[in-house]
Order: structure tokens, then C-alpha cells, then sequence
């Protein structure tokens, strides 16, 4: 037993000094004045920039648009998959896996292409108008599409792995015996013992959108990644606390998802 304590205690710490080393010196890098002190220009200039607060924003909002779709698609899927339909469930996974095997080069082309052939074909229906709409800047909803095919894999994996964990057959069932309907069944008692499932979904859709360049870029839409692409690339000090500021802001967005997720599990107990 010691010996596996001291095997795992040598990983972390060896995958600490891999993490930190690096992130270390860049913090170093940044606030250098080349003059022995220290300066934090380049992350006060990087706070002020404009479009700063306006592509966070953004990107967060998309981000929820996304898990909340996300979860509104796949729970009630896998759901009625498990309960009534057991042999749908290969069907479901295979559908959910498939935008692993497209890359995201091909799939941004292939919404390029609608987008095209939109204006061209549907201008005298009801229909040219979605086209222009969903092409918003203000909040693109054609990126939120494109991110929903994205983060489809990964949502997937978690919720199933989480299902798997759960007896929702018998749970459903004794909720039924006590006289609750279907939806407070679910509600109330499959739903909970489903949050870490939740959460690890929403997490891993929440990283992929706020890291998320090459689609926002060739849409044209500036999201926070691509903001931190077109403004990071003044001066090396510049780029790097872009970087740094990148990675803080989601391990933020990801740590507070976790925390709300511990306190409500803890509040019910």
C-alpha cells in the first residue's frame, strides 16, 4: 500500500512540475521590464483593450446556450433509451459519436457551403430570413449549432457513463409504486443521481466552447478565442498574458461550475 501511495504521489508530482514549470515561466516572461522589476503592462493594456468584455461575454453565453441545448437533446434521449427502448441505445451512440469522425475544418466548410446557398435559393421564402438571422453577430446562432455538433461526443460519454452508474430502471419504477408520475419520477429522483454525470457534461462543453477558434474564425464571428488570436499578436509580453488570461478564465468558469454543483449536493444531504 505504500508503495502505491508513493508511485501515485511520484505521478502528480511529476505531472505538477509539467504543468507548473511552464506556466510559471510565462507568468515570469510576462510581467518582466527586461530592467530586473517587473511591470504589468501587458495584462492592464490586455484589460482595456477593446472588445475584451464584449467576446468573454459572448463566448460564455454561447456557452450556456450549448449545455443547455446539449442537455435538453441527450437526457430525455438516453432517458426514454433506457426506459422503453434498450435496443435504440446503439443507434443513439453511434448518432452521437459521428462528429468525431468529421473534422472541424470539414464540418465549418460544409456550414460555409449552406450559408452560400441560402441567400441564392431561399431569398423569395420565409426561410432567407433564419439565414440572416442565425448569421448574427450580436450571438450567432449558427456558431451554437456548430458547437452542439462539436460537444455532442463528449456530453454523450459523460451522461451514459453516469447512466450506467444508475439503476434509472428500478429507480423509475419505485418512484412509480410510491404514486409519483413520470416527470416527477424524473425530476426528482433520477435527475440527482445523475448531477456529477450533469456537470462533467457541461464542464467538457463549457472548455470545448471557450477554447474553441478554428469555426468562430472562419465564420467571421470574434468569439473570446478568436479576440485573444487578433490581439495577442502586438508584442511577445502581450501574447503570452493572453495566454495566461485565456487559461485562468476557464480553470474560473470550470472551478465555479464544480463548486455550485458540490454546494447543491451538499445542501440536499
Amino acid at each position: 500500500m505504500s508503495k502505491i501511495r508513493f508511485g501515485r504521489g511520484l505521478v502528480l508530482l511529476v505531472c505538477g512540475v509539467y504543468f507548473a514549470v511552464p506556466m510559471a515561466a510565462s507568468v515570469i516572461f510576462s510581467i518582466d521590464d527586461s530592467k530586473g522589476g517587473t511591470t504589468f503592462r501587458a495584462y492592464t493594456d490586455l484589460l482595456n483593450a477593446p472588445g475584451f468584455t464584449d467576446s468573454l461575454t459572448l463566448s460564455l453565453e454561447l456557452a450556456g446556450v450549448t449545455v443547455a441545448i446539449l442537455l435538453l437533446l441527450l437526457v430525455p434521449a438516453l432517458l426514454a433509451a433506457r426506459l422503453g427502448a434498450p435496443k435504440l441505445r446503439p443507434v443513439i451512440e453511434v448518432v452521437c459519436s459521428l462528429p468525431l469522425v468529421v473534422p472541424v475544418v470539414a464540418l465549418t466548410t460544409g456550414i460555409v457551403g449552406v450559408l452560400r446557398w441560402g441567400p441564392d435559393h431561399l431569398s423569395d421564402t420565409p426561410l432567407f430570413q433564419t439565414i440572416v438571422a442565425i448569421q448574427d453577430p450580436g450571438f450567432p446562432i449558427v456558431l451554437v449549432i456548430a458547437y452542439v455538433l462539436m460537444a455532442l461526443p463528449f456530453a454523450y460519454r459523460a451522461l451514459d457513463a453516469g447512466l450506467r452508474g444508475v439503476d434509472v430502471v428500478t429507480l423509475v419504477e419505485a418512484a412509480r409504486n410510491c404514486g409519483a408520475g413520470w416527470a416527477r419520477a424524473v425530476f426528482t429522483v433520477v435527475l440527482p443521481n445523475l448531477r456529477s454525470a450533469l456537470l462533467n457534461a457541461a464542464v467538457l462543453t463549457v472548455a470545448l466552447v471557450l477554447g474553441e477558434f478554428t469555426t468562430a474564425s472562419i465564420l467571421g464571428f470574434a468569439p473570446f478565442s478568436v479576440w485573444i488570436s487578433s490581439n495577442g499578436k502586438s508584442d511577445g509580453q502581450m501574447s503570452v498574458a493572453v495566454s495566461i488570461l485565456s487559461l485562468l478564465i476557464v480553470w474560473v468558469v470550470l472551478l465555479l461550475m464544480s463548486a455550485v454543483g458540490r454546494g447543491r449536493k451538499s445542501a440536499r444531504s
